[in-house]
């Protein structure tokens, strides 16, 4: 007698899951100066959704902003004349944004490990004189979740771009896409 493993019937009762939502990316100059245009796009793209609350709209936009000018910043897009900065914008499941910033990766000539990091602890004197440095915090600050990744995890693609992101929960959202 064989034994032969018991698969269960697939329940066709029950609604798959919706697909995620999903943007067309956009690519923008690795400039500080376009920063004001990808905020206009942001907002333009979240326009599209209904039940985004005002204020939560403000702190994607706000983080993202954030997120450009650190590429711009720290990676070889804001370093090379024709570098280039990618946002992506998804729903991945109803009730959550995802936005992702991917730069050109590190910086010609940089020893040292660039990747994203919030700073380290500094005294209150030292926040209060820090002209930089926050962006990072805020994003954890505002954001459900935030990381990054390599663009590539191939340990011979290290150092051609970073991908970093924050998730916004937005149960409003997940309301209004059930009652389509």
């Amino acid at each position: 007698m064989a034994i032969v493993p018991h698969t269960p019937a697939l329940n066709h009762t029950v609604a798959p899951p919706e697909p995620a939502v999903r943007w067309e990316c956009r690519v923008y100059p690795g400039q500080l100066s376009h920063t004001s245009q990808v905020r206009t796009d942001l907002n333009t793209d979240l326009n599209r959704m209904t039940g985004i609350p005002a204020e939560a709209r403000e702190e994607m936009v706000l983080c993202v902003s954030e997120m450009f000018a650190n590429a711009c910043e720290h990676s070889r897009s804001g370093q090379d004349p024709d570098g280039r900065v990618v946002r992506t914008l998804e729903a991945p499941v109803p009730g959550l944004v995802r936005v992702s910033i991917i730069d050109d990766g590190a910086r010609a000539g940089t020893v040292v490990d660039s990747l994203p990091r919030v700073p380290r602890r500094r005294t209150k004197h030292e926040w209060e004189q820090a002209e930089r440095g926050r962006g990072l915090l805020m994003v954890g600050h505002l954001a459900a979740r935030w990381g990054f990744r390599p663009v590539l995890d191939f340990p011979f693609c290290e150092g051609l771009g970073t991908v970093i992101w924050a998730e916004f929960t937005l149960p409003a959202l997940a309301t209004a896409r059930g009652n389509r």
